[in-house]
């Protein structure tokens, strides 16, 4: 199976759109949650995701946010001026989807969660020493986040210690052991690569492919502006950050 892997949309509609055009014919998709947040686009990201045929979707923190599941004072104030507005432009259909949405699934062979198995909604995989304390925390071979907003493959070695990489975009890369895999965010990017980044999961071969595609990002900014939502949500996009 060809699995189309995204997370971190964050209300960036054209940004989507790219990615469901590159990926093409998939046989199902995995959102790794934060449909919504940042971007000017809420109400259609969240209806093109529940479009999607064989899809299943995780609740991110923004998505929790908006819905008054978690605190915005967690949020520094420019985030949380978007969830306040975000709050007001969903739908009741659309809240609806929200509110069901679990924040970690479990299969036979993969652990789905948006920030990690430990914490699903909060906790970042930023640093060795916190990721290698999470693979206790799930128990099959590969772990998917997202959240961080960078694309990356943390591998367990066996002897207590993890290493890490940097997938090649368009490479089919084999996951080895057991890994956690992240593959960065479609609507806002924060490896200083503005293209909208999401992973194509080749299931019966287990192996990983990492992506990127460009977006018309200047119409996006327009969007930004127009809201009325924070310049820095605008400005973040050009360079990836």
């Amino acid at each position: 199976m060809q699995i189309l892997v995204i997370s971190d949309i964050h209300a960036n509609f054209t940004a989507l759109d790219a990615v469901l055009t590159d990926a093409g014919q998939v046989d199902a998709v995995w959102c790794l949650g934060d449909l919504v947040g940042y971007g000017p686009d809420p109400e259609v990201c969240v209806e093109r995701i529940r479009q999607l045929p064989n899809m299943v979707c995780l609740l991110g923190n923004h998505d929790a946010a908006v819905l008054g599941k978690l605190d915005q004072e967690a949020f520094n104030h420019e985030a949380n001026i978007s969830v306040s507005w975000t709050r007001d432009q969903l739908s009741p259909a659309s809240l609806d989807f929200l509110r069901g949405l679990r924040t970690r699934i479990e299969t036979q062979n993969v652990t789905l969660s948006h920030g990690s198995p430990r914490n699903p909604i909060w906790e970042y995989l930023l640093d060795i020493n916190t990721v290698l304390s999470n693979f206790s925390f799930f128990k099959t071979p590969i772990c998917i986040v997202g959240h961080t907003h960078i694309p990356i493959i943390y591998t367990h070695n066996g002897n207590g210690t993890v290493d890490w990489s940097i997938p090649q975009q368009g490479v089919l890369t084999p996951i080895q052991g057991r890994a956690i895999l992240n593959p960065g965010s479609v609507g806002q990017p924060r490896d200083r690569n503005p293209m909208a980044a999401y992973a194509i999961y080749h299931s019966d071969e287990n192996n990983w492919e990492a992506r990127r595609v460009e977006y018309d990002i200047a119409s996006v900014q327009k969007r930004i502006s127009a809201a009325g939502l924070p310049f820095r949500h605008a400005a973040r996009l050009m360079d990836g950050w």
